[in-house]
């Protein structure tokens, strides 16, 4: 689990590890670069997608 904190509230994002390691593998690396940071999600769907 991966929890974005904004100033609308937190959000929290699942990961499928055992079905996709790879790639969450490469998403994580981003988080911890802070490759989200300051970033302005402009689309959001609650619990479907942004």
């Amino acid at each position: 689990m991966v929890t974005f904190h904004s100033n609308l509230g937190d959000i929290v994002i699942k990961t499928f590890d055992e079905k996709s390691p790879i790639t969450v593998k490469n998403f994580l690396n981003y988080c911890r670069d802070g490759f989200y940071d300051n970033t302005i999600f402009y689309r959001v769907i609650n619990g479907f997608m942004i």
